[in-house]
């Protein structure tokens, strides 16, 4: 064999490998009337779509009462609470996570993002002593989130060790 043949025998070697390594992708589903994924395996990363806060306390129609999320601070607590809990139901924790992105909307009560309370939270659950992990992480401001009341929303790519 002369050279020019070994180097393409050796190419589409490295081709075909590449092409029966495709990642396989499996979606995780939340409630039949959500409309997106909670979140998307890729090979080993998964993923996790956008989370909000749950109420505090629910709606209670007969006194007329809307649902209360509370502060920053502590809706940044339930979309951690949120994420952990998505993340478990895949056999991974908080330490998996190595990307975290915070959106962040102004208070209507003071008209700004509230960077202190939502730190505040994030430390509760990353860089501790039980779990001193901590992703790479985003913050930004955004003119309002999808729902009147959000004033935060987090989503996170974590990845299985091998």
């Amino acid at each position: 064999m002369n050279r020019r043949t070994v180097l393409a025998a050796a190419f589409v070697l490295a081709v075909s490998a590449v092409a029966s390594a495709q990642t396989t992708v499996k979606r995780v589903y939340g409630p039949p009337q959500q409309k997106f994924a909670n979140g998307v395996w890729a090979g080993d990363t998964l993923y996790v779509a956008g989370q909000m806060a749950s109420p505090i306390a629910p709606a209670d129609p007969a006194k007329g009462t809307a649902a209360v999320y509370g502060d920053t601070k502590a809706q940044t607590e339930s979309a951690i609470k949120n994420i952990d809990r998505i993340l478990k139901s895949q056999g991974l924790t908080l330490a998996d996570v190595v990307q975290m992105d915070v959106f962040l909307a102004p208070d209507p009560a003071t008209g700004k993002m509230d960077f202190a309370g939502m730190n505040a939270a994030y430390s509760e659950f990353f860089g501790t002593a039980d779990q001193p992990n901590k992703p790479v992480r985003a913050a930004m401001q955004v003119a309002a989130l999808a729902t009147a009341w959000g004033l935060v929303e987090i989503q996170v790519v974590a990845v299985k060790s091998k």
